[in-house]
């Protein structure tokens, strides 16, 4: 009972993007609680970070299965997650339906520009981790003409960033073994529950058979509603065509929700046409705004998309947004239950022993270029809102600057940067009447 009041606590009170939350679930579970030792916690955290998905979602997920078994692991992974869905539907039924309102246009007039020199820091904040040489920034500045001039589809970058990593670490390994993890340290905090030199429960141990029978799970769980979505609605049908897409996207995260952005925006804007760039970027205001996982920006976009489209009739909005966004965060998760309640006993059984780091660092390289397409575009939307042809926004581009200079210099957080630029656009617009 005291861990699922935990994971529903953390659920609440994740804000910050995961670098907070993994800091919130190491203070409580290794600092003060004692329930995991440091060693046992870093171990599951660089398993993680391997894997495509949201890391904190999973660190969470992986903790509850190691303390708790299979329900453990669920329970902790779908309560971590579950508030900040409800919230999500609410807020984008607010946006979407209000969004025209004067109070909630100066709002978001001000958060844009907020949004925008966050996605800047994220760039910031991964290069200045990931690119510590030429091969680094040779990655990263490729990948950045491929998707910006080339248009080349995210996954494509992704695969050949994991090929050269693949061969650096092989040929060049001094060159490629500079990624891989949280730099946190080899400390101390007192005997755990679950210590260093604790054998590994039972249902840690791995067997082939566990093994099957939680990859047949994971998908019948996949394959069911997908399949009632495509009998029911068709393979062209809104809904089924989120369910495929978003699954897509749930196994091409690596390197976090920045990381995934470009290629949710090369679909849902750009191929489907769900929601529009502007929309898009209030969506990561509203997600950057909510305790969660950043990547539940994805039912956002599920509920917008389905709710402008109106796929089940224009009396039925609010229940076809809300279906949509339920369904995309289903299949966006369900991809990460499966990495942790399957992968985790090998995990337990070789401590020290991962050694996958060279493809990994060979993609965050390629995702630094990616997210700086991520934020020219951002900013070409937001500083010349009506296009090259229109007028330059001079008031966005200095919060825009302004905002960069908190984050960057100052090391104010996100929720304090867009909680200021938000009241900025409010008093503009209230003084302009615009």
């Amino acid at each position: 009972m005291q861990a699922l009041k935990l994971w529903f606590k953390l659920g609440f009170i994740g804000f910050g993007g995961p670098a907070a939350q993994i800091s919130l679930m190491h203070r409580e579970l290794v600092e003060q609680r004692h329930w995991i030792s440091e060693k046992r916690f870093l171990h599951a955290l660089n398993y993680c970070m391997l894997l495509p998905g949201p890391e904190a979602q999973q660190l969470a997920t992986y903790m509850g299965w190691l303390m708790h078994r299979t329900k453990g692991g669920i329970a902790a992974g779908v309560l971590f997650v579950l508030p900040s869905l409800f919230f999500l539907i609410g807020l984008s039924w607010l946006y979407i339906a209000y969004g025209h309102v004067p109070l909630i246009a100066g709002l978001f007039y001000g958060i844009k520009p907020a949004i925008t020199a966050v996605v800047v820091h994220a760039v910031h904040r991964i290069g200045s981790r990931a690119l510590k040489n030429n091969w680094m920034w040779g990655i990263a500045a490729a990948s950045f003409v491929a998707i910006f001039a080339v248009n080349v589809p995210f996954p494509i970058i992704v695969a050949c960033a994991a090929l050269i990593g693949y061969f650096g670490g092989r040929y060049l390994p001094h060159k490629f073994s500079v990624g891989g993890g949280h730099g946190a340290s080899q400390k101390s905090y007192g005997p755990a529950v679950i210590d260093d030199d604790t054998p590994a429960p039972a249902h840690a141990q791995f067997r082939w058979t566990r093994l099957t029978r939680i990859l047949i799970v994971g998908g019948v769980l996949w394959c069911v509603p997908m399949a009632v979505l495509q009998l029911y609605f068709g393979w062209e049908h809104t809904l089924t065509q989120m369910g495929w897409f978003f699954t897509k996207a749930a196994l091409l995260t690596f390197g976090g929700a920045y990381a995934v952005l470009p290629y949710i925006y090369q679909g849902a804007i750009g191929h489907y046409q769900w929601l529009t760039p502007t929309q898009m970027i209030d969506g990561l205001a509203l997600g950057e705004a909510n305790p969660g996982p950043l990547i539940m920006v994805v039912a956002f976009v599920g509920f917008v998309g389905a709710y402008v489209q109106a796929v089940f009739g224009p009396d039925m909005q609010f229940l076809a947004g809300a279906t949509a966004a339920v369904l995309v965060t289903w299949f966006t998760f369900l991809p990460s239950f499966i990495f942790i309640l399957a992968g985790g006993p090998l995990v337990e059984s070789t401590h020290g022993n991962l050694k996958f780091t060279a493809p990994l660092t060979g993609i965050t390289a390629a995702v630094v270029g990616v997210i700086l397409n991520l934020a020219v575009f951002f900013a070409y939307h937001v500083l010349w809102p009506k296009g090259f042809g229109g007028t330059f926004d001079w008031l966005a581009a200095l919060m825009v600057i302004a905002a960069a200079v908190a984050l960057v210099r100052y090391k104010r957080n996100v929720m304090q940067v867009i909680a200021a630029s938000a009241i900025i656009g409010l008093l503009f617009k209230t003084v302009m009447g615009n």
